[in-house]
């Protein structure tokens, strides 16, 4: 009983987080990308035109977000580089698809912008690609 009352972590219990946490936000965001990639005009139809980019190609680079940058997320390879792209991609969708509403249509957006910026700031952890080269 006392365990569950501590506030001490050990560093093997802080990394199993990061890799749960990696695991599945990782594999929720890959699957949204391929959603979007087997649908592109569709997902194109919806994508709003930001800095003066047309639909497709804010489409494509959402897609090479979730994809792509989803992945090396996953794995943990260059973590915070690739975390960037999808901080941006939620960004995007929580403020300006959602309109900022964290407590109705914006709460998953929120909920992913808020795993990436942590992984942004603590890393992916030791059971990682990185963690593994020692990065």
């Amino acid at each position: 009983m006392a365990k569950l009352l501590s506030t001490k972590y050990s560093a093997s219990a802080f990394n199993i987080a990061i890799l749960l946490a990696r695991l599945v936000f990782g594999a929720l965001i890959v699957h949204k990308g391929y959603l979007k990639l087997i649908n592109f005009e569709g997902t194109a139809s919806f994508m709003p035109a930001l800095f003066g980019m047309n639909q497709h190609l804010a489409a494509a680079l959402l897609i090479f977000s979730e994809l792509l940058c989803g992945f090396l997320f996953l794995i943990g390879l260059f973590s915070r580089l690739a975390v960037i792209p999808l901080i941006i991609s939620t960004a995007v969708a929580f403020l300006k698809m959602h309109q900022a509403d964290i407590f109705g249509k914006g709460e998953l957006a929120a909920l992913y912008l808020t795993i990436f910026l942590i992984i942004l700031i603590v890393g992916p952890g030791k059971a990682s690609v990185d963690g593994m080269m020692g990065k």
